[in-house]
């Protein structure tokens, strides 16, 4: 028995019903090109992350990604060294029973939260259209390539 999907336009390979004695047949899904040069899905891959634009993207993350983990790093283990080292510069008050240790604990969260903005920021601004350009050419050079 088979269900219509109204969100899919064709089954899956292999969902399909049994076709004579051999079984299921691959599907094929409407509206696909035909495979340009005989390249392989895998083949048009290797090439788009071969491709200047891709290591543009690559690059863009890099440049933001490492030097802020590095600092985020550096800065928890600040915190964490510090703690050991120094417990009585970390037990003093600030306000209260607020110490040194609760604000630098806070600051730790306050510079996550920050690091994410500034991350989104960046992807928005930096790499975004570029990676979605990418992945569109990309879909529409595999449309009806080999798999």
């Amino acid at each position: 028995m088979r269900l219509d999907d109204p969100w899919d336009d064709a089954p899956a390979p292999g969902w399909e019903e049994p076709e004579g004695p051999e079984g299921a047949t691959p599907a094929s899904v409407p509206g696909r090109a035909a495979p340009r040069g005989g390249h392989s899905a895998a083949d048009i891959y290797l090439d788009v992350q071969r491709s200047e634009a891709f290591q543009e993207v690559r690059r863009r993350y890099r440049r933001f990604v490492v030097p802020a983990t590095i600092a985020f790093f550096v800065w928890y283990l600040a915190y964490v060294v510090t703690a050991v080292t120094a417990p009585g510069l970390m037990a003093r008050p600030v306000a209260g029973a607020v110490n040194v240790a609760m604000v630098v604990g806070l600051g730790q969260f306050l510079t996550t939260f920050l690091l994410t903005g500034a991350y989104a920021r960046h992807a928005r601004l930096r790499r975004d259209r570029a990676a979605l350009d990418l992945r569109w050419e990309t879909q529409e050079m595999t449309r009806g390539a080999e798999r």
